[in-house]
């Protein structure tokens, strides 16, 4: 069953899992996926979380404590996701140890309230660092602009960041730009650049879902046939960046100072189009020193059926650039899309930070003791 993924690991391409759950912990599900599914890392998120939290009794334990202590729900919030991620660094701590502190990795999200917000960002970001307490946690921090100086800020004290929600090649090389910015800020505090990690989570599905939509309003057969080629085209046109941005005289200066490259890492790799093979975010973004992160679907459909061919990125750069070049001309503007992903995105993580405060209330409610 995983010959497809083991493949896609001997490519350079990092498996991680865009999921995680008290259960999946405890039941041994996220140990077997690392053994069996080359499973090498695990991303979260608040959506994530929400629906960890609202299904099933896997925290009913924790939370009938918190209840008791009377906590806030900002605080049970907290207390429960950094457990959960403390415990899936354990599990990954074996994959962190002998990839020299590559993989191995579990990311946790600020409050995605604090997107514009960048001294409170920086806070949050040095906060959550403290409260896991693992070396092989990533922060996520947005790719907003506020998010940008925060970025440099928390990578220049020493705390590895996986910056999350970019979607523009244009941002794209502003949080490269943020990165390299910060390992300098370190490199000047006299930190060790070799324990500090990041990667650049570069939205895919999503931007097809907005240019298709759009596509199918110009309604031309010109129009139906750049269907679902955009988001491919611009995470290939990202990469292009990536090798730009580390192979410049800048990032030489930090690679003999042993600082690591922050990867690009393929997210939202789910197909929301059943027109479209299941695996297309996975089987046409291979590339060495890549991550992509799959919700389990995605992993399991990989593993079933995917088609690991080799590199799948390199020699497309100039197809990548005509065919989004192609779409523009169809009047469907690239920034716009871009922009109303990126502040969309923000609203969705803001709006599942509030269901999961709001589902956290109720179950604190259930489970408190009555008085006397």
């Amino acid at each position: 069953m995983t010959d497809a993924l083991k493949r896609l690991s001997d490519e350079g391409v990092a498996i991680w899992l865009d999921d995680l759950s008290r259960t999946r912990i405890t039941s041994g599900n996220l140990a077997e996926l690392i053994d069996q599914s080359h499973v090498v890392g695990v991303t979260t998120n608040p959506s994530i979380f929400q629906k960890a939290i609202s299904q099933g009794h896997g925290y009913d334990q924790q939370l009938t404590d918190l209840a008791t202590r009377k906590v806030t729900v900002d605080e049970a919030i907290r207390m429960i996701t950094t457990a959960d991620v403390r415990d899936a660094a354990d599990i990954l701590r074996p994959v962190f140890d002998t990839t020299d502190g590559q993989d191995g990795r579990v990311s946790i999200e600020v409050d995605p309230r604090l997107a514009h917000h960048t001294a409170a960002t920086v806070a949050e970001a040095k906060q959550l660092a403290w409260l896991v307490d693992r070396p092989n946690t990533l922060i996520k921090i947005p790719a907003t602009k506020a998010g940008l100086p925060a970025i440099t800020e928390v990578i220049g004290k020493g705390i590895s960041v996986n910056v999350t929600l970019i979607f523009s090649l244009e941002r794209y090389r502003e949080v490269m730009d943020a990165y390299l910015a910060g390992l300098e800020k370190a490199k000047a505090a006299g930190l060790d650049l070799s324990k500090i990690h990041s990667v650049a989570s570069f939205f895919v599905s999503r931007v097809d879902s907005e240019i298709d939509k759009r596509l199918d309003a110009v309604g031309t057969d010109e129009a139906k046939a750049l269907k679902g080629k955009a988001a491919l085209a611009n995470a290939r046109l990202a990469y292009q960046a990536y090798e730009e941005v580390f192979s410049s005289d800048r990032w030489a200066a930090l690679d003999k100072a042993h600082a690591n490259k922050q990867r690009p890492l393929w997210a939202s790799t789910g197909v929301k189009d059943p027109a479209y093979k299941d695996t297309l975010y996975v089987d046409d973004l291979v590339a060495p020193g890549t991550v992509n992160t799959m919700p389990e679907a995605t992993l399991d459909a990989t593993a079933d059926h995917g088609q690991i061919t080799g590199n799948t990125i390199a020699g497309t750069y100039e197809q990548a650039r005509a065919e989004l070049d192609a779409v523009e001309k169809l009047g469907v503007s690239y920034d716009d899309v871009v922009q109303l992903l990126e502040d969309e995105g923000v609203e969705k993580f803001e709006a599942a930070w509030i269901d999961l405060l709001n589902s956290t209330e109720a179950e604190l409610k259930r489970l408190a003791p009555s008085e006397g």
